[in-house]
């Protein structure tokens, strides 16, 4: 295999990677922003007074819920779940992160290399 193709197989690798860390960054980021909303709602959920009417929104519909208590289990586990997925999402932003520092410095003395050998 010729140092150019190498170094370019690298630099689609690279580019790929870059696209996936950049996937999971902003997939986190929005199951953080569900976290935060959901975690806001349980707040002014757990402030309201027993008996005031709530609504939940399905779709592009509001249906009324009676028990609060379950709203708030339901919303508590949509949480948790939502939590978990952050965390593994942050684990794969760890370790492709790293796959792609690797990738970089492997490239940059590629890069050295091949232009070491062409001053010679």
């Amino acid at each position: 295999m010729d140092m150019n193709e190498e170094i370019q197989g690298k630099l689609f690798q690279f580019q790929q990677l870059e696209q996936q860390v950049q996937a999971i960054v902003s997939q986190k980021y929005q199951m953080e922003m569900q976290a935060s909303e959901i975690e806001k709602t349980l707040e002014e959920l757990k402030s309201i007074e027993e008996g005031t009417p709530i609504y939940k929104s399905i779709g592009s519909l509001l249906i009324k819920k009676n028990d609060k208590g379950e709203l708030v289990k339901e919303l508590e586990e949509q949480k948790e779940t939502v939590e978990v997925r952050v965390k593994t999402l942050a684990k794969q932003e760890k370790t492709m992160k790293e796959s792609y520092q690797k990738l970089q410095d492997e490239l940059t003395q590629s890069l050295q290399g091949a232009k070491g050998a062409k001053q010679t």
